[in-house]
């Protein structure tokens, strides 16, 4: 328990990339050593950098609709650990998107805090890069056909799209996701967290 406090003490205290972080650091992320679930998503949005919470934002209520989990279940630390793929807000691009997120981050951090989660019974991989990061070559050629092979990376993996708007027009297009992939995701968030 000491372990994980001093590492998420490191983390928060992170600089590494500062000089690239048009809005300064701010390192969002949630772990206690009991979590179940572990939610691997890109990095904190312009809000959740304001707010320091992960996943406070629309994508976060989509997330949350999509297992299911309400506030109080979700922000549980002792069952639910979130880590995102960059830590900081990365800014926007000249469109007004959001940056991916920064490289320097999952090498650094990620399997430093995956060690002292060891109660993690599944970790879902929210969008293409974590997928990338945890799934690797076993990935499909396309986020679509992972998403939809998704029991393949089970039951350790559980792979997502991005809960962003973008996500609603991919979802009419893409009835099976909440035919078959969503009963079966609240299925494994429920077993994970002991509800």
């Amino acid at each position: 328990y000491l372990s994980l406090r001093n590492l998420l003490r490191e983390v928060g205290a992170c600089t590494v990339c500062a000089d690239a972080l048009p809005s300064g650091v701010r390192p969002v992320v949630q772990a206690a050593h009991s979590a179940r679930l572990l939610i691997i998503g890109q990095a904190p949005g312009r809000k959740v950098h304001e707010t320091g919470i992960p996943w406070n934002d629309a994508s976060g209520e989509r997330l949350r609709a999509w297992t299911q989990l309400d506030s109080v279940d979700f922000y549980d630390e002792q069952r639910v650990a979130i880590l995102p793929m960059g830590f900081c807000y990365p800014g926007t691009d000249p469109t007004g998107a959001d940056r991916p997120p920064r490289p320097e981050c999952a090498p650094l951090w990620h399997s430093r805090l995956l060690a002292l989660l060891p109660a993690v019974q599944c970790i879902v991989l929210v969008g293409l890069h974590a997928q990338r990061r945890y799934l690797g070559s076993s990935r499909k050629a396309t986020l679509t056909e992972t998403v939809r092979t998704y029991r393949e990376y089970g039951p350790r993996f559980f792979p997502l799209p991005h809960p962003s708007w973008r996500s609603v027009a991919w979802m009419k297009k893409h009835r099976w996701f909440e035919e078959t992939v969503l009963p079966d995701l609240r299925n494994v968030v429920r077993a994970s967290i002991g509800r």
